[in-house]
């Protein structure tokens, strides 16, 4: 007989979560009481722009009576409730009450102007809006009834700061909390609880809807990957009206503990910073411009942060170079990057902190527990190889129940085997762990060249005269596309156009080289920090009169 000389062959991009913790199979409300329980007179809660504490006893107390006054006054399980405000103990008074009741939280961006908000409040069917009367030059309750004539199921407008908001804050007090005890008992974990609007970078945003079970026990496993306990606090200057927010931060603290540290209603670097000493935050929250912002405060130097220890980096991919200052110059030296979207509740890889420092800042983690993921061929299907790039799938308990009545969006988003299209380029190595190149759609095809922009910014961002930087794919009539660079100084830096060419020639391939590079003071951005590409094509395109490709057929 012969023998069989045959190679093994190559594994496949696939990885499972496996884990001796099991999900939780609490409700949110019922997971706050646990906690509370536990640790009543512990901090749980810190407004520092507001100056309010709460330990977790105070505030599963102002959890109910704001929860009584909404039974009260009549919404009933499976009702929307809108919230419309920049980060306040408020905001985080109506996530659980309303958890609490089963009354679905629609999560409103506080940049959103009339068209989009009535989108939203009527696609979801709001009965309710809960509100900020104004906030900079933003009148929140004057564009609320601009739109109001529009919007048949909205009943009620509260607005913080308010007779009306006192009254039905403190309703619990007057009506006692059997009655949300009475419908918590009826609750389910997965029953939808939060609708997150998509942050609509290109066409309107598509509102992801998400159960207890999703979102409690993806902020249970981010929590856990940070090594969270009752001893943390946790600085979050992202907005919460996303995942990062009130997943991520307020899920992700409550379940094990920890304390939320509010440092301003939106973001601040300076007081962000200052947060984090006088409040001697163990973790700090933030995507890459956040984090960027913070160490190029002129005043960086005189804030002691020597309590962090850990944090995430999340929201859009991590430049390296800025990783690496966030682990040496703010002690941050167990952080951790996340990587995720709204419809995975949102966190699907996290690095450890045991893993190398080359998988901590080059790499977007592994898979969470029970969690699968898998890169395919976007034109077949199939699962590539490890090492080979494709589109990242994931599939597990974190997979939203789909968009809010929209079953055509939500089927070309979740295939008939239950897998997440992310839209997402990955790359996974022989040891699971996952890179993100890009996004499909930003992919650069340069004369038959695939380029992905992350490549290029990564290398530009060792140039030590560049802050920020973003790359995109202009029209361009020879070779289809051309690269174009846009890069945001640092602090007194001085370099031209040619520069930048200059340090890329001969170190990285001749058709990565940018042909176009413009200088930026800031990016255009949703709210939550994610860099609007296509915005930078268009003002690409302008700057340097370039006409849009003809349409072919």
């Amino acid at each position: 007989m012969s023998s069989d000389t045959s190679t093994s062959p190559t594994l496949p991009s696939y990885s499972s979560g496996v884990s001796s913790v099991p999900l939780l199979g609490d409700t949110i409300g019922a997971n706050l009481r646990r906690t509370t329980a536990a640790a009543p007179d512990a901090e749980a809660l810190v407004s520092c722009h507001q100056g309010l504490r709460f330990t977790y006893a105070q505030l599963d107390r102002a959890v109910d009576d704001l929860a009584a006054g909404l039974l009260d006054a009549g919404l009933a399980q499976g009702d929307r409730l809108g919230i419309w405000s920049p980060n306040r103990a408020e905001w985080v008074l109506v996530q659980y009450a309303t958890a609490r009741i089963g009354v679905i939280l629609v999560t409103l961006n506080p940049a959103y102007r009339t068209s989009e908000l009535e989108y939203a409040l009527r696609q979801s069917g709001c009965r309710w809006v809960i509100a900020v009367q104004q906030f900079r030059d933003s009148d929140y309750r004057a564009m609320i009834e601009s739109v109001r004539g529009g919007l048949p199921d909205l009943q009620r407008v509260v607005c913080f700061d308010t007779v009306e908001w006192d009254e039905l804050a403190a309703a619990g007090q007057r009506l006692g909390h059997a009655a949300v005890h009475e419908r918590e008992s009826q609750l389910d974990p997965d029953d939808p609880i939060n609708i997150q609007y998509t942050s609509g970078t290109t066409g309107f945003p598509k509102g992801a809807t998400l159960t207890h079970h999703n979102i409690l026990n993806n902020g249970y496993f981010v929590g856990a990957r940070c090594n969270y306990t009752p001893a943390d606090r946790v600085c979050v200057p992202v907005p919460f009206y996303h995942c990062f927010g009130m997943v991520m931060g307020n899920l992700g603290s409550s379940t094990h503990g920890a304390c939320v540290v509010i440092p301003a209603p939106a973001f601040d670097p300076v007081a962000t910073l200052r947060a984090v000493q006088d409040e001697r935050c163990t973790s700090l929250y933030g995507v890459p411009t956040m984090f960027i912002a913070e160490l190029d405060a002129p005043t960086f130097e005189s804030f002691d942060l020597s309590s962090l220890r850990t944090g995430i980096m999340a929201g859009s991919p991590c430049p390296v170079e800025v990783m690496k200052q966030v682990v040496e110059r703010m002690h941050m030296h167990d952080v951790t990057i996340c990587y995720g979207m709204t419809e995975t509740s949102p966190v699907s890889t996290q690095t450890n902190d045991t893993d190398t420092l080359d998988q901590r800042v080059g790499t977007v983690g592994s898979v969470h527990p029970h969690v699968e993921v898998k890169v395919i061929d976007p034109a077949t299907g199939r699962t590539v190889p490890r090492g080979a790039p494709g589109e990242l799938c994931t599939r597990g308990y974190s997979v939203m129940q789909g968009y809010w009545n929209d079953p055509e969006r939500t089927a070309d988003a979740i295939d008939r085997a239950g897998w997440m299209h992310t839209g997402d380029l990955a790359v996974m190595d022989d040891l699971g762990y996952l890179n993100i190149v890009g996004r499909s759609k930003d992919m650069i095809i340069r004369g038959g060249e695939n380029v992905y922009p992350r490549e290029i910014e990564e290398f530009l961002y060792t140039h030590p005269a560049v802050s920020n930087v973003q790359v995109v794919g202009l029209p361009d009539r020879k070779y289809g596309e051309e690269i174009a660079a846009f890069v945001k100084r640092a602090p007194n830096a001085d370099v031209t156009d040619e520069d930048i060419r200059e340090f890329c020639r001969g170190r990285i391939a001749h058709f990565k080289v940018p042909r176009y590079v413009l200088f930026v003071d800031e990016f255009p951005m949703t709210v939550t920090g994610k860099i609007q590409k296509y915005k930078l094509r268009d003002l690409g395109m302008q700057h340097f009169d370039i006409d849009a490709p003809a349409a072919t057929a």
